[in-house]
């Protein structure tokens, strides 16, 4: 049975509860059966699945009159979080699906011109059009600002040359947003994003890339690629602040993606100390187990807290949360390792079988404690704000 009952605590608006529900029941009808043999068409059906249930309107802002397909006036925190612990808790790639269109399209969100979201942004909410987030590269992950991929202004064009990797949607997206140099000032000051459609001359999917737990990833290359003005996100230089905007407010929501893979590994857990027979007993007879079970639950507790938070004080108090967000993902993403680590081991030999929900959870948890910047990078982060602030 699922447990909702941190749904009342004062995070949350009266709108909050329901959808949680509704999203629950949803999910157990259409994610229990997912085919993961072909991960990029089991990508597009969730993206197609995700948009006709009106769930990824949650991922963009409404817009004037709704011309942007959202479902709210804004993008509500607390939603991106809610969304993203329950498909966890269901299926990874849904989430994984889900936190793509978001992230992806986030930059359009927060700096396109009227005629960018007008032209992307239903598109995106409605399951139509897959995006994608393209700021890494080989020799820049954590280190943005050592970005070597660039865009020269030629007339109406901006042409973009260079190569970015590690691109979650690369290969399967319809548009990326892509962040480049354009000189303007050294440093982190001279990036620029764009919106490029996967169509355009000079884009090139130079490599699928295969990690532990299967999603589309790529490597891309620009090649004298001509992208124009009009694609540009914001004003020239202004990059770097959006590409760090946009995983500001996201950043959150991977917190809670940890948190929904942690709720299944402790819901798997107790279902095998109730039922696996050990020395007379059952295995939550023993005090060693207990005490596993008993630091479970409070880690995936003070994690929900700090995830909460964050969110909250984004949308209710409309403040700047980067250490915060910073301190659920930390947070969030190490203890969801150890939880679902523990839970492994109540399994024995059966937790580490291809396919069992504990063994794909074990591998689905390792890449959120480095994607949308590392667990060091997030201990940086809170470090300078706590020093930038005494």
């Amino acid at each position: 049975m699922t447990d909702f009952s941190w749904l009342d605590w004062p995070f949350f608006d009266e709108r909050h509860p329901s959808f949680a529900r509704e999203l629950d029941q949803w999910c157990s009808e259409h994610l229990s059966h997912i085919d993961h043999h072909d991960t990029d068409e089991a990508c597009r059906q969730l993206v197609k699945a995700l948009g006709q249930g009106g769930w990824l309107n949650v991922a963009v802002p409404q817009g004037p009159d709704g011309r942007w397909g959202g479902r709210w006036p804004e993008i509500d925190s607390r939603a991106l979080c809610i969304v993203r612990e329950t498909l966890a808790r269901h299926e990874g790639l849904a989430d994984f699906a889900f936190a793509m269109q978001g992230l992806g399209s986030g930059a359009i969100s927060i700096a396109g011109s009227d005629a960018l979201r007008e032209k992307y942004l239903p598109r995106v909410a409605s399951g139509d059009a897959i995006a994608a987030f393209a700021l890494s590269e080989p020799d820049a992950g954590s280190d943005v600002a050592a970005m070597s991929c660039e865009a020269t202004l030629d007339g109406d064009h901006y042409v973009l040359n260079g190569e970015k990797t590690w691109i979650s949607n690369g290969g399967i997206a319809d548009f990326y947003c892509v962040f480049v140099r354009t000189g303007e000032a050294p440093g982190a000051r001279g990036i620029t994003g764009f919106v490029v459609d996967a169509d355009t001359p000079g884009l090139n999917i130079a490599e699928r890339i295969d990690v532990i737990a299967p999603h589309p990833l790529a490597r891309l290359h620009f090649d004298h690629c001509r992208v124009p003005v009009s694609q540009r996100l914001g004003e020239g230089g202004q990059g770097f602040k959006i590409a760090m905007m946009t995983l500001d407010i996201f950043r959150a929501s991977v917190a809670a993606a940890a948190l929904g893979f942690a709720r299944r590994a402790l819901q798997e857990g107790l279902g095998r100390a109730k039922s696996r027979k050990m020395f007379g007993q059952t295995l939550g007879d023993l005090q060693l187990t207990q005490a596993a079970l008993g630091d479970m639950a409070m880690e995936i507790d003070a994690a929900a807290l700090l995830t909460y938070r964050a969110a909250w004080m984004r949308d209710v108090q409309k403040q700047r949360t980067t250490r915060e967000a910073a301190m659920a993902k930390m947070a969030a993403t190490e203890s969801a390792q150890r939880v679902i680590d523990r839970a492994l081991q109540m399994f024995g030999g059966l937790g580490v079988k291809s396919g069992e929900p504990v063994e794909k959870l074990y591998r689905e948890i390792r890449a959120l404690r480095i994607y949308e910047g590392a667990t060091e990078v997030q201990k940086l982060i809170i470090a300078r704000e706590l020093l930038k602030n005494s």
